[in-house]
């Protein structure tokens, strides 16, 4: 078994920040003839604006891959290392901060969504799931991504009360912040009443919308 110090788990939390890093978004976009996303639709490279600027089928496996790149690691951490080793929540945070900073794109990357709900699906499943049936839920029922995802992440730290594991809820509560600021331009839109709805035809990154269309947000 590695051991807990030296420079192997150095070199496993690189690792889970270089994979984190992946823009899957932006390859799946780009493979199935939707272009540069950063160029269109709300400019972020996450699941939404890849739904609105390319397609449902090509959306659904931009969220499945983001989603599965922070699964597998905490999956196998988790069973390897434990649910409460300090590396297990190391990793956590690579891939989760690989994902908003990615060194292949300058640093410039998504809000986290997808990659954090498969960290906690992987991690503490029952919190995970119940987090993932929240924004699906809310999704239906508002038709607004960014929405359904902070009251997800909102309600996750009570989810995860019942799961009693602190390194789990220390993690989170270091991630939620992060993901509610990511998401400081939707929640000003949300307050006016003008965050998109899914569905809603897709905008060319910097067009200006018109009253009945306004620019996308992203989750």
């Amino acid at each position: 078994m590695i051991g807990e110090t030296g420079w192997i788990p150095l070199l496993g939390v690189l690792a889970a920040y270089l994979l984190g890093a992946v823009p899957f978004g932006l390859l799946v976009a780009r493979l199935m003839g939707g272009g540069d996303i950063r160029q269109q639709g709300s400019g972020n490279i996450g699941a939404t604006n890849v739904l609105r600027t390319t397609g449902r089928l090509a959306g659904a496996i931009a969220l499945l891959l983001d989603m599965l790149k922070g699964f597998v690691p905490i999956l196998l951490a988790r069973l390897w290392l434990g649910t409460e080793h300090p590396l297990t929540g190391g990793l956590a945070l690579a891939l989760f901060f690989g994902h908003l900073y990615p060194v292949y794109l300058a640093f410039k990357g998504g809000k986290g969504v997808a990659t954090a709900l498969g960290i906690y699906l992987a991690w503490t499943p029952v919190a995970g799931l119940c987090a993932l049936l929240t924004w699906v839920v809310a999704a239906l029922l508002w038709r607004i991504s960014s929405l359904a995802a902070l009251l997800a992440f909102a309600l996750l730290p009570g989810f995860l009360f019942f799961q009693e594991s602190r390194m789990a809820m220390a993690t989170a509560l270091f991630l939620i912040p992060w993901i509610f600021w990511r998401h400081r331009a939707n929640i000003q839109r949300l307050i006016l009443g003008t965050e998109p709805r899914i569905g809603r035809p897709p905008l060319r990154h910097g067009d200006a919308p018109s009253p009945s269309s306004p620019s996308s947000g992203e989750s």
